[in-house]
């Protein structure tokens, strides 16, 4: 990339009612980064805190030229902010760090250095010695092997917030919602090198985790919109065709079947339950049917394909 500094980390962190740990945590990043041994820049996202998460990294940025804070007006989420720190990141690699220092900076250089020398492009960290709540652990056991039967990326810890990143492969991300517990599975369909290493982590020791059981429920919705996204989101055709085209056939039979057994018989079949049942059977089918057809057509018609994006080599003509 043209604006891309040479030999540059851009570190991006996520903010959201962090005042109790973030002097903590942003004294020992500064002691790290000098051993990563290159230029730096730290990018903070405050994603609409409501305590005084954003004067104390307006007081970073004010004593330090590489500190640049950005400030959502309110709370976005995650997703959101993770992605516009991608988008003011000019470093070669981007490193993704949480925080509450349950991750510890000083775990950075091992990821790096497994991007670096080995070519992945994105390296995530694995909280194998995970020091968190038992229902938080069972609850990320569970995502995790969902997410490995279905999609197939054998990575033991998908959410880890410790992530390195080679920075085109940070810039191809446009998350949303909860989609950054997918982030290893949306490189990986998009052609990246996916990898993963033991980190150390920690007991939370200030303020108190952002989820709660509840996480759980808020994580199958994502789940079932990734497996359909990942699926079917460039042939949506190939899932409404097939549901609607089942409506319809049932729908179809069972009128066909009451028009022959029943009304060749002089009985009506107006007044039957069945006949109302096959009619909305067939009707919804259809709708479901063209349901498909039009996200096809408006898929084909308004997608834009960015070639250059899916582009690992090119050589330049002379």
């Amino acid at each position: 990339m043209s604006d891309t500094i040479a030999d540059m980390i851009s570190i991006v962190v996520p903010v959201f009612n962090e005042q109790e740990s973030l002097e903590a945590f942003y004294k020992e990043l500064i002691l790290v980064i000098p051993s990563l041994d290159r230029n730096y820049e730290i990018n903070f996202v405050d994603d609409g805190s409501s305590d005084r998460s954003l004067d104390i990294l307006k007081s970073f940025s004010s004593k330090n030229k590489n500190v640049k804070v950005f400030s959502f007006r309110r709370n976005q989420g995650k997703s959101e902010a993770l992605t516009y720190g991608f988008e003011k990141s000019s470093g070669d690699y981007v490193v993704t760090l949480d925080a509450d220092l349950q991750d510890k900076p000083s775990e950075i250089s091992k990821l790096l250095d497994k991007a670096k020398k080995e070519g992945f492009d994105l390296v995530c960290g694995w909280r194998k010695d995970r020091k968190d709540a038992f229902n938080h652990i069972m609850s990320s056991k569970i995502f995790n092997f969902l997410a490995r039967t279905l999609w197939g990326v054998k990575l033991h810890d998908y959410n880890c917030g410790l992530k390195v990143y080679k920075v085109e492969c940070a810039k191809s991300l446009r998350l949303y919602g909860g989609l950054h517990r997918f982030i290893p599975l949306l490189v990986h369909q998009q052609g990246f090198r996916v990898t993963e290493l033991p980190i150390i982590h920690q007991k939370r020791q200030f303020g108190k985790s952002k989820y709660g059981i509840s996480k759980i429920w808020k994580d199958l919705p994502d789940m079932f919109t990734m497996f359909f996204l990942s699926k079917y989101g460039k042939r949506p055709m190939h899932f409404f065709g097939i549901v609607g085209g089942a409506f319809s056939l049932v729908g179809l039979l069972i009128i066909i079947y009451l028009y022959v057994f029943v009304h060749s018989l002089g009985e009506a079949i107006t007044s039957r339950p069945l006949f109302f049942f096959g009619i909305i059977s067939l009707l919804g089918g259809l709708q479901i049917f063209f349901t498909g057809f039009l996200a096809d057509l408006i898929i084909n018609i308004s997608h834009k394909h960015d070639k250059e994006s899916l582009i690992k080599y090119s050589s330049r003509e002379r």
